[in-house]
Order: C-alpha cells, then structure tokens, then sequence
C-alpha cells in the first residue's frame, strides 16, 4: 500500500533542462509514476520549490503552479516551461534546476482544457503559450484555431505547433500587465460568424478586459469563455 504522500504527490527526477527563449526555461522530470498518470492538454502541476524545512516557516513559498509542456507517457517525463519574471521563488527554483535534482509535484489537474466546439480562440501573454501548445497539438487538424499571444519582442515568442492561425504582437517596454496591446490585436481578429470556445489565460486583468470585449463586443456568452489567470502585479503565490 502507498504511503499517503505518495498518493498526493509524485516524486521525480530532472532529467534536462534548455532555454527556450531569453527568459524561459524548459524543466523536463522523470518518474516512473509519470508513465500512468492521468492528464489533459492545458492541464498544470504544483511544483514543491522550496527546501521542506522552510514550508513551515513560509508556506506561501512551497509551491508553484506550472501549465504542462509536454507529457510523454512512453519515456515517463513531463516538461514544464517557467517564465523568469522575478526574484519569486518560482523563478529561483527554475535558474537553479539542474539534472539529477529531485522533484516533487501534484498530479496534473486544472479545468483549462479543450471544449467541444466548431472553432477555438486562445488569447494570453507568453504564460499561456505553455498550455495553449499542448492544447494545439491535441486539436484534430480539421478544427479551425485563432488567437493572440503577447511578450515584449520577437526573442520572446514561445515555439508553437504549425498549422494554426496565432499571432504575436510586441509590446516592448510597455508594462506586461497592460491589457492594451493584447486587447487591440484581439479586437481586430476576423473570426468566423458566431461564437466559439475562448481560452484565456496569463494576466488576470487581462483576461478580464479580453472576455469583456467577447461579451460586449462580440455577443459571446461567458460559457463559451474559458479563463484562468496565471499572475497578477504584486501577488504572492502568483510568482
């Protein structure tokens, strides 16, 4: 019989880490465990990032939520990708990961997963570009995608399956949480007649201000607009 831990946590080993972009990092684990586990593109782990001896002392630094890159059944890995936004203890778990290093982490669970519909709209900054690259490869390739990602320039753009209709706009220097940019590049979509299935994901204001615009703007239902915020300005747990 397992161990209660075990049944709540998985238990793995880095195997690789690569920088994908100037300021993401792939993180792939190995674990048995992985082999079986159940999971849904678009789905996250919590990752315990903090030694066991501080979770007492500081439980709101223990854990980290990370979309799923990538899970390969066969080999028993999973791939996150952890976005360098700070000195969170997040960022520092991912700058400091090496191969060989254990991890832990909770099973894959989250409701940011794909819905039944005649088309799909995906909106979020390079946050959302993690599950929303598992979510496309998972699409069957006669079902149309459109969307919009956001990072501060070219350099930033997180790599994306081929075969769909997603855009990246730059906003520079300008202030990562200003929905602005994002939210004009959306407006200006020429989406098929009639609603699809919106996932929007990155910024909380953001996504917001995005699914205002679908329900005002564009006659969609609320239903028919998925949203998980993955970070705000100034929130802890959300680093």
């Amino acid at each position: 019989m397992r161990h209660p831990v075990e049944l709540l946590f998985l238990s793995g080993t880095i195997e690789e880490v690569e920088q994908i972009t100037p300021r993401m990092r792939r993180v792939r684990i190995a674990g048995e465990r992985l082999k079986t586990v159940p999971w849904l593109p678009g789905q996250h782990v919590r990752v315990n990032v903090s030694p066991p001896r501080q979770w007492l002392r500081h439980p709101g630094d223990a854990r980290r939520t990370y979309s799923v890159w990538q899970l390969d059944r066969t080999r028993g890995t999973l791939d996150l990708c952890v976005l360098d936004h700070g000195d969170g203890p997040g960022a520092r778990w991912a700058r400091t990961a090496r191969p060989g290093q254990p991890a832990t982490l909770s099973r894959p669970e989250g409701r940011l997963t794909l819905r039944e519909s005649p088309y799909h709209l995906f909106v979020g900054d390079e946050t959302a570009a993690v599950p929303f690259a598992a979510m496309l490869r998972a699409l069957p390739t006669q079902t149309p995608a459109y969307g919009v990602l956001g990072t501060d320039s070219p350099d930033g753009e997180v790599p994306l399956p081929p075969g769909h209709r997603l855009s990246w706009v730059h906003r520079g220097d300008a202030d990562p949480a200003d929905p602005g940019a994002l939210l004009h590049a959306v407006a200006a979509l020429d989406l098929p007649v009639g609603p699809g299935t919106a996932y929007l994901a990155g910024e909380a204001r953001t996504c917001q201000a995005v699914r205002e615009h679908l329900v005002r703007e564009r006659g969609w239902s609320r239903r028919q607009v998925v949203v998980k915020p993955f970070w705000a300005p100034g929130k802890r747990g959300m680093d």
